[in-house]
Parts: structure tokens; sequence; C-alpha cells
């Protein structure tokens, strides 16, 4: 019988196939696996074959879920729309290239009803290559390809704009259960994925090599990202936020993130391996940053064994009025960085519905951390607000080798507040001090710390202002004749012990 029944679908499918029709498969039906082809699919890369795809969705949906599967190929898209208990299937040699502009092949952007406190970007999810909003048990796997081709990285393009942009390779709003895995994203868009108000989300094995934003997690709980590789010149590489798009509070809470390569290559040169320079003048970018859109607040995450290649450091940003606490960060290495290696800020930009409160950063931990070619911008930056302190942070085990260079005019220029501005170190300009610059803290830790600069620097070591109840620890770095190793303004409770460099500091 099973000789019988396979000899049946072979005679079916030539059948089919000869007559040019474009009937799905009874073998795929038996089988619970929907290829896109069998819907009318070319995949040869001229013809839109995004109908097809969303035909063979809707098919496998009726049937109660199952796998769609796209074959060896070039299949030109505009949106596809994802469907509950479904795993798209991209397998090795295929390719979902995004639809040009012209074609107006993507969705338009839902409507967003009152007032949108977050950038395009974030308030649109149907105009995107691959979207899907209210899902459960969806995945996308495989070792093919999501090229965004006709994406645009500008979201002023979409929303409100010409119908027919789209400015993200996937958007998954309000989901649950999501799976993604081993797949490549390249010119990925605004966001190569967004994910917003998320449940269980496993993201694990994908390369991404894009324009703008790697991956977006928004309000999402209960995350898993691990084993990605993160290349994003022009913008953030992996960013965690917590902001208004879904219209209340939601934090991001629950996240872990582990083994994973971020870099600032130029864009296309981590896929064909080049790895090419980016800078161009300019500082590149790629980072692993939390906000700045910051809300709902974060809690109980953790990042581990991650590497940062030619690129921004890490950032942590509450500026928005939620509540940062519980994060635990470790074991990184950081290779030729831009503008800084660790950037800690609360600020008051409060973006959102009136009645905002002033946010809260806590309980912070960041240990094993190994850094050189470090940009001489600014070392570790850690500020908090006239009044509203971080607490609880601690810094342990970390060795730095910053490139140095840094003048007598920088080391007595007074650095500004962040206040209700944007929170980035460029914008501020250099820090007074090389090494460590602290002001607004409250409980602060530093233990272990080895910095040292490639040539000369003639700004102090460190730098502390407004600072209660700190202790240092073991802290090396080089004193530069006649300049002062360690200021301390208006500091109280501070224990120093181990550090010969800050004994004459005052």
């Amino acid at each position: 019988m099973y000789r019988s029944m396979v000899l049946i679908c072979f005679s079916l499918v030539v059948f089919t196939g000869l007559q040019g029709r474009n009937i799905p498969s009874p073998c795929s039906r038996m089988t619970g696996v929907f290829n896109v082809r069998d819907y009318g699919a070319t995949g040869d890369g001229r013809h839109l074959d995004s109908r097809a795809i969303n035909r063979a969705i809707a098919a496998c949906s009726k049937a109660g879920g199952g796998v769609v599967e796209f074959p060896p190929g070039i299949y030109l898209s505009g949106s596809i729309h994802l469907a509950s208990h479904i795993r798209l299937y991209i397998g090795s040699g295929a390719t979902i290239l995004g639809a040009p502009a012209a074609m107006k092949a993507y969705d338009i952007a839902e409507p967003f009803s009152g007032k949108a406190y977050q950038d395009g970007g974030h308030t649109y999810f149907h105009n995107s290559l691959i979207w899907g909003e209210g899902l459960t048990d969806v995945s996308i796997t495989g070792m093919g390809t999501i090229n965004g081709g006709g994406l645009t990285r500008n979201d002023k393009d979409v929303g409100q704009g010409p119908v027919g942009n789209g400015d993200k390779a996937i958007a998954l709003k309000s989901c649950r259960n999501v799976l993604i895995r081993d797949i490549t994203i390249l010119h990925g868009g605004h966001f190569a994925m967004l994910l917003t108000g998320c449940d269980l989300v496993t993201i694990d094995n994908v390369t991404i090599d894009t324009n703008r934003d790697g991956v977006d997690l928004d309000c999402c709980s209960n995350t898993m990202v691990s084993n990605c590789r993160i290349n994003s010149p022009n913008d953030d590489g992996l960013c965690i936020k917590s902001s208004y798009a879904l219209q209340k509070k939601i934090p991001t809470q629950n996240l872990m993130i582990t083994n994973c390569e971020i870099s600032g290559f130029k864009e296309g040169t981590l896929v064909d391996g080049s790895r090419q320079s980016a800078h161009n003048g300019y500082a590149t970018g790629g980072r692993i940053k939390f906000g700045s859109e910051s809300n709902g607040g974060f809690s109980n995450c953790t990042i581990s064994n991650c590497t940062f290649t030619h690129c921004l450091g890490l950032a942590l940003e509450e500026v928005d009025g939620g509540i940062m606490e519980g994060i635990s960060i470790s074991n990184l290495t950081m290779q030729d960085i831009s503008r800084y290696p660790i950037y800690i800020t609360l600020g008051s930009r409060n973006r959102g519905p009136s009645g905002i409160t002033q946010g809260i950063m806590r309980n912070i931990s960041i240990s094993d951390v190994i850094g050189t070619e470090m940009d001489s911008v600014s070392g570790i930056q850690v500020t908090g607000m006239p009044g509203d302190d971080i607490e609880g942070l601690s810094l342990r085990n970390i060795r730095f080798s910053f490139k140095g260079g840094g003048t007598a005019a920088e080391a007595v220029r007074k650095f500004p507040e962040l206040g209700s501005g944007y929170p980035a170190p460029s914008w501020l300009g250099p820090t007074p001090s090389w090494g460590i610059f602290v002001r607004h803290v409250k409980g602060l830790t530093l233990s272990g710390l080895s910095l040292s600069t490639d040539k000369p620097d003639l700004r102090p070591i460190l730098i502390f202002s407004d600072v209660e109840d700190a202790d240092i620890n073991r802290l090396k770095a080089p004193v530069q004749s006649g300049i002062q190793a360690g200021i301390f303004r208006k500091t109280s409770g501070l224990t120093i012990e181990n550090s010969p460099e800050l004994k004459f500091s005052r």
C-alpha cells in the first residue's frame, strides 16, 4: 500500500506539472508541508510571488497548521502574512527578496489611534516584508536568506507616506511562542527584526547584516537570544526597548542574551567574509543597547558571553520614566570600539503621556569585560540625574585599553547634564576623565579595574561628582606627571583600597 501511495502521489505531481496548473500537491497535504511552488510561486526573482506565498500560508492555516516551505529559488515578494501554528521554512538555496517600492507590493501601514510617542518604525507593523499580529506558535526557520531588497531604511517613507514602501524585514506584534532560527537576513530596512509585546520568544543562530537596526525587542517577556551574529554599521545591533507603542507601559522582562557577536562593518561584508571598515570618517554603529525608548522599564535581564567588534559598546539608557533593575551582564570582549565601551545613563526625556515620573535605575552588575582599541571620547560613563541617583551599581573585573590622546582642555571642560536630551555620548562631547566618569550615583562598587592608554592622556583617570557610598578596590591605571589621577567632588562614604594611583587624589 505504501508503494502504491507513493506512485499515486508521483503520478499526480507529474500530471499537474505537465498541465502547468498551480494545484497543491496531494503529497504536500498528506505530510503537512505546503510548498509555495505548488501555489503558484515561481522563485525566479522576477515575478512577484507574494500572492502565491500567502495562498500557501492560508491553506496551511486552514488545515490546522504545518510547514510552508520555500525550496531553492529567489522569491520576489511584497508583504507576507504569517498565521498561527505555521512554520515558515526557508530552505538552503532559497531567498525571499523584498520587492522594490515601485511595485507597491507592501501592505499599507495600519491606523494608529491617538498620539504616537514613538517613531514610525515602532508605530506600524503591516508595512513589512513578513509580519504577524496576535499569533500563537509561529516560527521562521531554515538555512535560507531574507534579503530586504527594496525595503526603505527611513521610517518617514512609511506610515502616512507613500503607499508601497516597507521598512522591516520581520515584524511581529503581540505574538506568543515564537521561534526564529538559522536564517540569514541581509539589508533589513529600518528593522531587520522587530518584536513588540511578544512572549516566549527564541531567536537562535541567526545572522543579520543590515543597514539599520538588527534586532529590536520591545515590551517582550520570556525571551532568549543566542548564538547570533548581528552586523549593523548605521544603527543599533541588538536593541532592547519598552516603548509606548502598545499604548500602555509594558516592561521588557525575563530576557537572556548569550553567545552573540555584534559588529559594525560595512553592510554586506559580514556575510561575504571581507569585514570592511565602515568608519568613513565617522564612528560606526552596532551595539547592545537598553533604550532609548523605556516607558515600561526593564527587569530580570542577563547578557553573557558576547563579542563587540568595530562598533559601539554597551549602553543602558533609562530616560522615559520606567524602572530599570535586576540587570546582570558578564563575560564580554570588545575590540575597536567607537565613542564609548560602557554607557549607563538616567535621563528625563519622558517621552509619553503627561504625568510621567522620573525613571529609576538600580541593582545593575557588569563584570568580566575585556576591551582593546577603545575610542578616547569617553571611558566608562555613568550618569544619573541631580536628585535622582543611579543606585546599586557594580563594575568588576574590567580590563580596557584606550587609544588615549585626551587634552588638558578636555580635562577642565564643564561636562553637561543629560537632562531631557537624547542619550548619546557623542552629543555631550568628550568626558573630562579618560577612564571612568561617575555622577549622581549612590552605592557604587568598582573592583578589579585595569585601565591603560596606547598614548598619553592628559585627563584624570577618574572623576566622581555627587557620589555616595562608593568602594574602589584594585584599580590600576597609568598616572601622567602633573595630572591628578582621581578627582572626587561632593563625594561621601568613599573607600579606596589597593589602588596606589589614587593615593594622593582628592
